[in-house]
């Protein structure tokens, strides 16, 4: 699983043959310039996932609900979800947290829309976390998480993140599972793995984390590839014969 937020990078996503395409809330961070991921709005959202389900053909399509989208009541979750679907596009959604959200989890699975956990750590919740680090660590903590993911799967969640465990908790975690689990950070006992496209393609401003692997470092490409073109419209070699329309056109 990879993220998109737009038809170009959907479309190459899907083309690259990844089995799933989450237009990720990230896109706070990646896209819009945001600090983090709680000013995302479901309108930007619904925008952002029918962009990118204009270039998915073949994977699935999930998108993020964003922050408190799904924790007021069950209804407005229900309510929500239905605009990622019917205006998006979306053919699955993702929602943060454990057992707060079984509630919303069951409403929005019994109108027949899938869902996906996300447990860990919660970008959505990074104040009440204190910050970006490792999840589960102490013993109640872990315990609470893996009776978490049970709830989720329970409530009818087909698959789960997640977000930063130690490995030894993600393996036990998707041992004790039906569903399958997609990790980040959570090394490789899980069923699956995902990557903020971003990050991936080495586009980010800020470092990445230790679990990132950047698998090219198309930044730099872009950047060179803008100040080449700058240099050739200054020096009056942009744009050339080979690329003038004649007047007999």
């Amino acid at each position: 699983m990879v993220t998109a937020y737009d038809y170009p990078t959907g479309r190459l996503a899907d083309e690259a043959g990844v089995d799933v395409v989450l237009v990720g809330d990230s896109l706070g961070n990646t896209v819009l310039g945001y600090d983090g991921t709680i000013p995302v709005r479901l309108e930007d959202m619904v925008r952002h996932t029918a962009a990118v389900r204009r270039g998915v053909q073949r994977a699935l399509l999930v998108a993020d609900m964003p922050f408190m989208t799904y924790k007021v009541t069950a209804e407005d979750a229900l309510r929500n979800a239905a605009r990622l679907v019917q205006e998006g596009g979306a053919e699955a959604v993702k929602v943060e947290g454990g057992r707060e959200v079984a509630e919303a989890v069951r409403r929005i699975t019994g109108a027949g829309i899938p869902v996906m956990g996300h447990l860990g750590l919660l970008p959505q919740s990074v104040h009440a976390l204190s910050g970006y680090q490792v999840q589960g660590r102490e013993t109640d903590a872990a315990r609470r998480l893996a009776e978490d993911a049970l709830v989720l799967q329970e409530a009818g969640c087909f698959c789960v993140v997640l977000e930063c465990l130690p490995c030894e908790l993600a393996e036990r975690v998707t041992a004790s599972l039906r569903v399958p689990t997609i990790g980040i950070g959570s090394g490789a006992g899980c069923g699956g793995q995902v990557l903020v496209l971003c990050d991936l393609l080495g586009l980010s401003f800020e470092k990445p984390a230790r679990f990132v692997k950047e698998y090219a470092h198309i930044g730099k490409q872009i950047t060179k590839a803008i100040r080449s073109f700058a240099r050739d419209v200054r020096e009056g070699a942009y744009p050339g014969p080979e690329h003038t329309y004649s007047d007999k056109c």
